[in-house]
C-alpha cells in the first residue's frame, strides 16, 4: 500500500518546530564561540602527543566510518532504502572525517582549527537526519532536502568562520544545523512507522548522543572524579558508540511488514 499523505498532527508538528526553531535564532543576538571552549580539562602530553586523550579517543569515530564504509561496500543495497546509498556512505564517510578533523583540533584547539572538527560533523548530521526522513516519512522529500540541506550545514560552519574572522561570531546557523535535526528526530520516530525493523535502536544512537553532550559539558567535573578521562574524550567515545549502534541496526534489520512503498 502506497503511503503518500502525510499524517496532519506530525507534519504540524514537525513544521512548527522548524519555524519555531528558526525564529528563536534569529531573535537571538550573534552567538561567538567563546574562547574557554578550547580549554578542556585534559592536557596531558603522552608519546609527544599534545592533549593525547582528546585525540586518540577519534580513533573509534575512524573505526566506525571505516566499518561503516566497508559495509556498505560490500553490501550494496542491502536493506537501506532505494536510492539513497550514497547518503548512508556519506554518513559513515562524514563519521571517518570527524575522526581526523577532531583529532587535528585537539592537537592544537583554536576556532582556526575547530572548522576542521564541525565541517565534516554537519555532514554527518545532515546525512543521517535525510536518512530518518527516508526510512520513516517519505522518500522523495528526503532526496529533495539532502542537497539543500548539505548547502546549509557548509554554510553554517563558512559564516560561523567569517562572521569571527570580522570579530562579530555567531554561531546561531550552525546551532540551528546541529540541534534540530536532533529535536526533529525523535518527533519522527514516534509519529511515522519504519520501513525496517530494529527502528528502536535509533533510540539507543539517540541516548549515546545526547550522553556526550552530557560529557561534554561536564568535561572538567568527569575528569576530577575519574583521573585519567575527561568528560571530553568520553564524548568521542559515546558518539562514536552511537555511529556503531547505527552501524549493526542495519547489518541486523529487515524490510518491515507494516512498511509501504513511500
Amino acid at each position: 500500500m502506497r503511503q503518500d499523505k502525510f499524517p496532519a498532527l506530525p507534519l504540524a508538528l514537525l513544521s512548527g518546530l522548524v519555524l519555531a526553531a528558526s525564529i528563536a535564532a534569529l531573535l537571538l543576538p550573534p552567538i561567538p564561540q567563546d574562547l574557554v571552549y578550547h580549554e578542556f580539562a585534559d592536557r596531558r602530553t603522552l608519546l609527544g602527543i599534545p592533549n593525547f586523550m582528546d585525540v586518540v579517543s577519534n580513533a573509534l569515530f575512524l573505526v566506525a566510518g571505516l566499518l561503516g564504509i566497508g559495509y556498505l561496500l560490500k553490501d550494496q543495497g542491502t536493506q537501506l532504502v532505494p536510492g539513497l546509498y550514497g547518503v548512508y556512505l556519506l554518513f559513515f564517510a562524514g563519521v571517518f572525517f570527524v575522526g581526523i578533523g577532531s583529532g587535528y583540533y585537539h592537537l592544537r584547539p583554536s576556532n582556526a582549527t575547530l572548522i576542521w572538527d564541525r565541517l565534516p560533523m554537519t555532514v554527518a548530521f545532515m546525512s543521517l537526519f535525510t536518512i530518518v526522513l527516508a526510512e520513516f516519512v517519505n522518500v522523495r522529500v528526503a532526496r529533495l532536502l539532502f542537497i539543500p540541506l548539505l548547502v546549509i550545514g557548509a554554510v553554517s560552519i563558512g559564516y560561523w568562520h567569517y562572521s569571527e574572522q570580522l570579530g562579530r561570531g555567531d554561531l546561531r546557523l550552525y546551532g540551528l544545523v546541529q540541534f534540530l535535526p536532533m529535536l526533529l528526530i525523535p518527533v519522527i520516530l514516534v509519529s511515522f512507522p519504519s520501513r525496517f525493523s530494529h527502528a528502536r535502536l535509533y533510540w539507543a544512537f539517540l541516548g549515546l548522543y545526547a550522553l556526550a553532550k552530557v560529557f561534554e559539558f561536564y568535561d572538567r567535573p568527569v575528569y576530577q572524579v575519574f583521573y585519567g578521562i575527561s568528560g571530553h574524550s568520553l564524548k568521542h567515545l559515546c558518539a562514536a558508540a552511537g555511529c556503531l549502534v547505527f552501524l549493526y541496526q542495519l547489518k541486523k534489520r529487515h524490510t518491515a511488514r507494516h512498511a509501504g512503498h513511500r
